[in-house]
């Protein structure tokens, strides 16, 4: 087994973040490599959207603008390599733009791109085979923006094996661009099942950003320096090990919390965590703090990969009219509801004058109610509420129509309403996920426009029933006193489509039994019945034993999702804030040594 560490740094958490990353990375002495995730199913809809303006278009541009661009001479003169997907729809496109700049600049890198997963092209093909959405029936929509399967590692690997200075990918799993490094760095190969599970858990580690050195941290009061918050640095090594540090004077923290969040965030079934070219399994992963900022990962457990890749299609869905209104003096949250109302009743009266159809739906949420608490919101007398509106049509005159009219209130309706913060109409773009077939998808590579023979992750056979799940901790007598979930563990929640997961991480083992034995599926099911709207509300349980974790997967709680919720918090970064306060029954002993 070779002594080398490979030096990765993750330097984007999705399309738009923070310009500081890469000068702060690139100061790490012995840096290897450069990662950027840039796709989400919110972002692959706008780069389609853009790329239908402009065939040129639909890439990540900031990756050129912001984030490599500036740096090209010292990342080329240092011979840092860079991974990133964001490609989008158009990553031939995007290569081409990067090896102009470079050029400019006096350099000449060997650029690769991997594609492949565009299915545009093929789309009376999949219609044809009738999928079905695999989480909520529907067939497959018309007026589709973008279809991409999420394609795997290997390809990455292959281009690096070639001498890839920079390797631009379209849609492969968000993982995958740290997993193709190490695949190339340590040789693994497709049968090194607990590798492959060691370097995409090191991917999911690192493709996120600060959220694994102290960004969105339960702790967030332990948590210095945010102005200058450190991105993460994995040091990697052959027995799939990884130290997550960051570079030495930065802000941040990393430590055994910030690192078991971040392993759980987006994360349903934690033993069946699927990418195309493994199945990992996380219950078996162990965390140890071995100095100050420096946290080791091991353990983690790999399983065939499923015989399929994910496809994720955006399409048009109507239009939406967003606005949000201040409403400020007495009894402004009941001013700011009956003033919402009546200018629904306007938008609608105006659309049956023209003989339009009515809006598909109208939703008022009211800002600084705890609104999205459900029956558990306090009663706040809040003599400032921000009324958002939102009205949904098939067209964009009747949300025009709707924008236009709300102005009136400031001088018809409410005493205290002042100007909007914002009103805009946008686009709608609708999700739909399916699973194809591998065989039906051929990953394409190229390096400098050459292109390459190229394998895709076309092994599978994972069976979900051959899982040996772990009990948890025998359930402990119910304590004597309550103290709330956050004096005994941290917690992390994130979006899949429809559903989220909260991850419960003990901060102690010897509080896990506690917290088991009062956070079943049905309490927690209950906590957040105000999400499931009229629905039967289905919760997921899984134990990590490993990091003394609990998992929990809410089935359908965010409906239709980022793209199309009207809710505050869309993508369920929340929900664990509002499980930290539930109530847990503990010995009196506990609950002195951990009240907060």
């Amino acid at each position: 087994m070779t002594d080398k560490i490979v030096r990765i740094g993750g330097a984007s958490a999705f399309a738009i973040d923070s310009a500081l990353s890469v000068p702060q990375l690139l100061a790490v002495p012995g840096l290897d490599y450069l990662i950027f995730d840039y796709l989400a199913e919110g972002s692959m809809g706008m780069m389609g959207r853009a790329a239908q303006a402009n065939p040129q278009a639909g890439f990540g541009s900031d990756f050129l603008d912001v984030h490599v661009g500036p740096f090209l001479p010292e990342i080329l003169g240092r011979k840092v390599r860079v991974i990133a997907n964001a490609g989008g729809v158009n990553p031939h496109a995007l290569a081409a733009a990067v090896a102009e700049k470079a050029k400019a600049a006096g350099f000449a890198p060997k650029i690769g791109v991997v594609a492949g997963d565009d299915l545009r092209e093929r789309l009376d093909e999949v219609r044809a085979a009738a999928p079905a959405d695999m989480f909520s029936g529907a067939p497959f929509p018309d007026k589709v923006i973008s279809a991409n399967a999420y394609l795997g590692a290997f390809p990455i690997a292959r281009l690096l094996d070639e001498g890839a200075d920079i390797v631009i990918t379209g849609r492969v799993v968000d993982s995958a661009v740290v997993l193709g490094a190490l695949i190339h760095e340590f040789g693994w190969g497709p049968d090194d099942l607990d590798l492959l599970a060691a370097g995409t858990t090191a991917g999911h580690l690192l493709e996120c950003g600060a959220q694994v050195t102290g960004g969105t941290f339960t702790d967030w009061q332990d948590v210095p320096d945010w102005a200058n918050i450190g991105f993460p640095v994995g040091e990697c090594h052959a027995d799939g090990s990884i130290v997550i540090t960051k570079p030495q004077g930065t802000g941040g923290l990393v430590s055994v919390g910030t690192v078991a969040e971040q392993m759980l965030y987006e994360v349903s079934d934690p033993q069946a965590y699927y990418v195309p070219d493994v199945t990992c399994d996380f219950s078996t992963v162990r965390l140890e703090q071995v100095g100050p900022d420096r946290v080791r990962v091991s353990g983690a457990t790999g399983h065939p990969p499923t015989d399929s890749y994910k496809v994720c299609v955006t399409y048009d869905n109507g239009w939406r009219g967003v606005v949000y209104q201040p409403v400020i003096g007495i009894d402004a949250a009941a001013k700011a509801e009956r003033q919402a109302n009546a200018l629904f009743e306007r938008g609608r009266r105006m659309l049956r004058d023209r003989n339009l159809p009515d809006y598909r739906a109208t939703h008022y949420i009211p800002i600084g109610t705890e609104a999205e608490y459900g029956a558990r919101a306090r009663a706040v007398p809040s003599r400032e509420v921000v009324a958002k509106m939102i009205v949904e049509h098939d067209d964009k005159l009747p949300v025009d129509l709707f924008l236009r009219e709300q102005h009136m209130a400031i001088s018809a309706m409410s005493q205290g309403t002042t100007l909007n913060l914002a009103i805009f109409a946008m686009p709608m773009t609708g999700l739909f996920s399916f699973l194809i077939d591998k065989q039906e998808v051929q990953p394409e590579i190229s390096l400098d426009g050459r292109a390459l023979p190229a394998e895709g992750s076309s092994r599978g056979g994972f069976r979900l029933a051959s899982l040996d799940r772990p009990g948890g901790p025998e359930a402990r007598p119910e304590g004597d006193e309550t103290v709330p979930l956050i004096d005994l563990a941290w917690g992390r929640s994130g979006d899949k489509g429809e559903l989220f997961n909260v991850a419960v991480i003990a901060r102690e083992a010897r509080y896990l039994p506690y917290i088991r034995a009062a956070l079943t599926e049905a309490a927690v099911a209950d906590w957040f019945i105000h999400l499931f709207e009229g629905q039967e509300p289905r919760v997921d349980r899984y134990d990590l034993p490993g990091c003394a974790a609990l998992n929990f997967v809410l089935h359908g709680a965010l409906p239709g999702g980022i793209n199309a919720s009207p809710r505050l918090d869309p993508v369920g970064k929340t929900m664990a804030q509002q499980l930290m306060e539930f109530p847990i029954p503990v010995d009196p002993a506990i609950a002195a040594a951990v009240r907060r």
